[in-house]
């Protein structure tokens, strides 16, 4: 199933005491109300949500565990309206057995003191302080969910007018929309490692225990078998692609564009057969002068496909293909890249990559150049050339620790103007807050592969998000 055939769903109730309604008349229907408007702020986000509205009893709590795992909810929002017992909220969240969050949301900044006091009636004084009681049990239920091993995550401020609250609400959403399709995305890997880059072999079945999903593996061998079938149409079509989406340059050959437009529209028809959501791929092609052919004219299908939202990672890099769908899936982008030099005069570190680039967060249109050779690789054929938009940027890597472990590493820095290397490859400029001296040893000293995801955008809080939902450590640089 393709992750964008499902939406994500987010389950919501609220809590409250029933011995609360026939002591404070109208309460009740208040905090319905709160819940309501909560529930109406998450819909706006594009995700379906299952609203269970006020609950006040252990039994209704038993009831909502159920209704919550029936529905199939990635995360939930425990909306805390008032004081309510831990009792009745653990039954819900224990069976659902998804990550929680905690919004604690005054209905106002303040109680209106001169107006409550002027109530005189102390019942009704009473009823009035309740709405605001959001916070009483909060520690109450943390105590319980931490004893109980329930991920647990929180959000104080206010109901209305509070950008910082509901920021930090979208950027949940938004990192549980991102686990959402890493958990259905089908990620393709074909060919084989790049000999000798240590660095980048991944355990796959450690790949699904934490990102879920499926990994396909495939052969060249269909690739270059459905480059047989493209037909004239589509050839001339996909060359026509070619020359409106890319800067062509005068040097590239018609027989060169061509060749990369039959491997592009069979890298669709692959992608199209396996339900792919992303790719890895490397092979040399010795010996097969057909899968070599397909594998050397693959860099402008790739790419398009990257752009696409369907990321693509040279060398075999699953690792980083992983971290590519993340970005893109945030709306960053997610480029491949690494290290390329550092040129000290401007405090800049140079980085990119040879192979699919990112097109759609590129600097300008994005170059295609001939290469007589691909360094360290079989073959010739088209490339490109871009820089990452100018402006700020977030490096991703998922890494595996020495213990085995994934985690997180990220860093937040600027996509600068300035000459780059025309070698025909994904070239960038980048500065960061603590230098490039600085950089280049904070990021290495935790031990990433040499290859990184870089999107267009600060989003080092979503993936802090993200890391905490799927149970990963999160390492910011700077």
């Amino acid at each position: 199933m393709k992750a964008s055939d499902n939406q994500l769903t987010i389950g919501l109730f609220g809590i409250g005491l029933d011995t609360y309604w026939p002591q404070f008349p109208g309460l009740c229907e208040k905090l319905i109300g709160f819940t309501s408007q909560v529930g109406r702020r998450l819909e706006s986000s594009n995700v379906r949500v299952v609203n269970l509205g006020l609950i006040d009893t252990p039994e209704k709590s038993f009831s909502a565990g159920h209704e919550f795992r029936k529905a199939d909810v990635d995360i939930i929002f425990l909306y805390v309206t008032t004081y309510a017992l831990s009792s009745t909220v653990l039954p819900a969240v224990r069976r659902a057995k998804v990550p929680v969050i905690i919004l604690n949301l005054s209905p106002a900044p303040a109680i209106d003191y001169a107006e409550f006091n002027r109530l005189r009636d102390r019942t009704k004084m009473t009823g009035e302080w309740l709405a605001y009681c959001q916070a009483c049990p909060v520690p109450e239920i943390a105590n319980v969910f931490n004893r109980c091993r329930i991920p647990f995550f929180q959000v104080s401020g206010m109901l209305e007018n509070d950008p910082v609250a509901w920021n930090e609400i979208g950027e949940w959403v938004d990192a549980a929309r991102v686990a959402h399709t890493m958990e259905h995305n089908r990620l393709g890997v074909m060919g084989n490692y790049y000999g000798g880059m240590l660095d980048i072999y991944s355990d796959l079945t450690q790949q699904c225990a934490y990102f879920g999903g499926h990994i396909e593996i495939l052969e060249v061998e269909e690739l270059a078998a459905l480059r047989r079938d493209v037909c004239h149409t589509d050839l001339d079509r996909r060359v026509q692609e070619f020359q409106s989406t890319f800067d062509v340059q005068s040097d590239c050959s018609s027989e060169e564009l061509q060749r990369a437009a039959r491997t592009s529209v069979a890298l669709d028809r692959l992608v199209e057969i396996h339900q792919l959501g992303s790719l890895a791929y490397y092979h040399k092609g010795v010996g097969s002068p057909e899968n070599e052919d397909a594998i050397s004219s693959i860099v402008l299908g790739t790419s398009l496909l990257t752009a696409r939202g369907i990321p693509v990672a040279g060398e075999y890099e699953i690792k980083n293909a992983q971290a590519m769908k993340i970005m893109d899936s945030l709306g960053a982008g997610g480029s491949f890249t690494e290290y390329y030099a550092v040129d000290y005069n401007d405090d800049v570190v140079l980085m990119g990559h040879d192979g699919p680039g990112h097109i759609a967060i590129a600097e300008g249109k994005t170059k295609v150049r001939p290469l007589e050779v691909y360094h360290g690789k079989v073959g010739r054929g088209l490339s490109v050339e871009m820089s990452v938009k100018h402006g700020p940027v977030t490096l991703l890597s998922v890494m595996q620790t020495g213990d085995g472990k994934l985690n997180l590493l990220v860093a937040e820095g600027e996509s600068v103007p300035g000459p780059i290397l025309e070698i025909g490859n994904t070239n960038s400029r980048y500065r960061f807050s603590i230098g490039a001296r600085n950089f280049l040893n904070n990021w290495s000293v935790h031990g990433p592969a040499h290859h990184c995801a870089v999107g267009v955008g600060h989003i080092s809080s979503k993936l802090k998000k993200l890391a905490a939902l799927l149970g990963m450590e999160f390492v910011r640089v700077c």
